[in-house]
């Protein structure tokens, strides 16, 4: 290698050295172009209402999120606060129920279950919480490692909701300044590119909420019907975790399953139900006539997703890995696959020549032999030179 292409890999190492030394830094700034995506839809549909001015649109949108996120914490937070510190400490006595309930059954088996020889002696809930600990310990330092600081946290959301004021209030100059970044006859390219990321991420965040409020009312609805206690906390929940596709779902019935498990079983069997109805619904109903629009992800391409940033950036990755999944499919789909992969020529091919004579007199048939294509391929074109 020449000295200038040491120089341009020592350049790429180093420079991927620096961006994973800030990858937290990073994501919190995707986390800010997001918020502001979402904003810049409502401003742009009030000024299809009839408000010209940007800049009134941008005030108004902003007072209109603080008066309903001040309306929903000073209504809806309290009471949830309460149902769910309740429910955390109804746990241990569930378990220890459920554990009761297993011994009970298997000292007297009821008369469906076949006779078996079941010589299973459960452990008391002592010594299963002494096993348990470790592993639940694990569990809460990663969960809460990022809210280790309540400063932290603070500062966290107060740099994403400036970030996101910032890009709000005139996004053309930062979109502006990231096409610079790239070569001037990709310009135009990129800026296209971009404009399908935004509209891919409006389609997904508004999408998302659908589904969540969704899942939010008819939970509460169901749950209200079969009598379960705490619903508000159950509901909310599965909103909220509905926002994590495939893990989250999975995870929001266990806490209503932990209530149900106090009552009689058809109540269990109901809640498990009622979810599994919930999530069909959502999967087979609303998601397809509210995400019409959306980038399509294959099913094991999301759980990967999530996996993946979830171990590199924790739980913020986690929540964010969706949105990040369909931002990285726009650009691999449009710069790589469009304009890299389905314009490329082989520069190899086989020619078929006539058969030679062997030895023996026989025909047979040379080895194939390369033709070079043209030593300069056709580069591709502009968007300007190819007229669009």
């Amino acid at each position: 290698m020449k000295f200038g292409q040491w120089l341009g890999l020592i350049s790429l190492i180093i420079s991927l050295i620096i961006l994973w030394e800030i990858r937290r830094m990073l994501l919190l700034i995707f986390a800010a172009i997001v918020l502001a995506t979402a904003l810049n839809g409502l401003v742009r549909r009030l000024q299809q209402w009839g408000v010209r001015h940007r800049g009134t649109a941008v005030l108004l949108t902003i007072v209109s999120v603080f008066l309903c996120s001040s309306l929903f914490i000073a209504l809806v937070v309290p009471p949830f606060v309460n149902q769910f510190r309740r429910l955390i400490l109804r746990l241990p006595f569930v378990l220890d129920l459920v554990v009761q309930r297993i011994e009970a059954v298997i000292e007297n088996p009821p008369a469906w279950l076949p006779m078996l020889e079941l010589n299973l002696e459960l452990p008391d809930l002592g010594t299963l919480t002494q096993q348990l600990q470790p592993i639940v310990s694990d569990i809460l330092q990663n969960f809460f490692e990022f809210f280790n600081s309540s400063l932290t946290v603070l500062l966290q959301i107060l740099l994403v909701l400036v970030l996101a004021l910032m890009l709000l209030a005139d996004p053309m100059r930062y979109r502006r300044a990231t096409v610079k970044l790239f070569p001037a006859f990709y310009r135009h390219r990129a800026d296209s590119i971009l404009t399908q990321c935004e509209a891919a991420l409006g389609n997904w965040l508004g999408g998302i909420v659908v589904n969540a409020l969704f899942v939010a009312v008819v939970s509460g609805v169901g749950l209200s019907l079969l009598n379960i206690d705490l619903v508000l906390a159950h509901a909310l929940l599965a909103g909220l975790l509905n926002f994590i596709p495939n893990i989250g779902p999975a995870l929001s019935v266990v806490f209503p399953l932990s209530v149900a498990l106090t009552g009689p079983l058809w109540k269990v069997v109901a809640v498990i139900i009622l979810y599994v109805l919930i999530q069909n619904l959502e999967s087979y109903w609303v998601s397809p006539a509210v995400m019409a629009k959306q980038v399509a992800l294959l099913p094991a391409v999301t759980l990967t997703a999530q996996l993946f940033f979830a171990s590199f950036f924790g739980i913020v990755g986690l929540i964010l890995a969706l949105p990040l999944t369909v931002v990285v499919k726009t650009w691999l789909q449009e710069a790589l696959i469009k304009d890299v992969l389905d314009r490329c020529e082989s520069r190899w091919r086989l020619s078929p020549l006539p058969l030679e004579k062997g030895g023996d007199g026989e025909a047979q048939p040379p080895e194939p032999r390369a033709i070079e294509a043209p030593a300069e391929a056709p580069a591709l074109k502009s968007d300007t030179e190819a007229g669009r």
